[in-house]
C-alpha cells in the first residue's frame, strides 16, 4: 500500500476503514521527544512516566510508538529506582529495537509489541544477547509474563491497556528478579472515549471499574 502522508509504498495489511494507510515512520514522527522527557524525569513510577508520553503530540490512540514507549518508561523508572544503567545509552537501544516491531504485530504476529517491549527492557538492563544464558532466559520470561497478562483480557487491541498491563507485569518481575522497587499506583484509563474499540467493563483500567466499587 501507499502511505497517505509520504507516498512510500510497502507491503502491509493495516489500513483505516476508508482505505488509508500510514507507514510506521510517519506514524511515529516526533518520537524523539521521548529522550528529553526521560532524561529529565525523576519519577520511579513507569505508568506515571508513560502517561506523560501518551500526552505528547506524537502519540496516537494506537500505534507502534507504544513498542518504544513501554520499554523507555520502564528503563527510566528502573534507573530512578536505583538500577545501574546508562540511561541515555539504554534509551537509544530501546528506540532502535522497539522501532523494528511493526504496527499490528499484536494481531498478525500473535505477540503484542507492548509486551515485547517489556522483554526488550529486561534484555537491555541485563545486556542479553542470543548466546547469553540467564539473561536470555529472563528476557523471554518477561515477554511471556506480559503477553500472558495481555492475552487473558482478550481483544480487540488497545495500545493503552496493553501498555499498562505490560508495565504492571514488569514492575512485579523486576522486584522478584532484580530486587529493584519501582513505584506503583492505581491505574485509571483516561482514553476510553477516544477508543472506538474500547472493551469498557472488561478492561481492568476502565473508569467504570472504580465507580462501581465506589472508589
Amino acid at each position: 500500500m501507499e502511505c497517505a502522508l509520504c507516498g512510500k509504498k510497502e507491503l502491509s495489511k493495516t489500513r483505516c476503514e476508508k482505505g488509508h494507510y500510514v507507514c510506521d515512520d510517519c506514524h511515529t514522527k516526533g518520537m524523539d521527544a521521548i529522550f528529553s522527557l526521560c532524561l529529565g524525569e525523576k519519577s520511579k513510577n513507569p505508568v506515571e512516566i508513560i502517561k506523560k508520553m501518551m500526552n505528547l503530540p506524537f502519540c496516537h490512540m494506537h500505534g507502534p510508538e507504544h513498542h518504544v514507549m513501554v520499554g523507555s518508561a520502564l528503563l527510566t523508572a528502573y534507573k530512578n529506582a536505583g538500577g545501574d544503567i546508562d540511561l541515555k545509552e539504554a534509551l537509544l537501544e530501546m528506540q532502535s529495537q522497539g522501532r523494528k516491531v511493526p504496527g499490528g504485530a499484536c494481531g498478525f504476529w500473535g505477540a503484542c509489541g507492548a509486551g515485547i517491549s517489556s522483554g526488550m527492557f529486561v534484555s537491555i538492563i541485563t545486556k542479553s544477547n542470543p548466546l547469553a544464558n540467564e539473561e536470555w532466559g529472563l528476557s523471554n520470561k518477561m515477554t511471556s509474563k506480559s503477553l500472558e497478562a495481555i492475552g487473558k483480557i482478550g481483544g480487540p487491541r488497545c495500545c493503552k491497556r496493553d501498555s499498562f498491563l505490560a508495565i504492571k507485569s514488569a514492575v512485579e518481575f523486576v522486584r522478584e528478579n532484580f530486587g529493584i522497587e519501582m513505584e506503583e499506583s492505581k491505574i485509571i484509563c483516561d482514553y476510553s472515549e477516544k477508543n472506538n474499540q474500547c472493551i469498557k467493563e472488561r478492561c481492568p483500567f476502565n473508569p467504570s471499574q472504580f465507580h462501581n466499587k465506589g472508589e
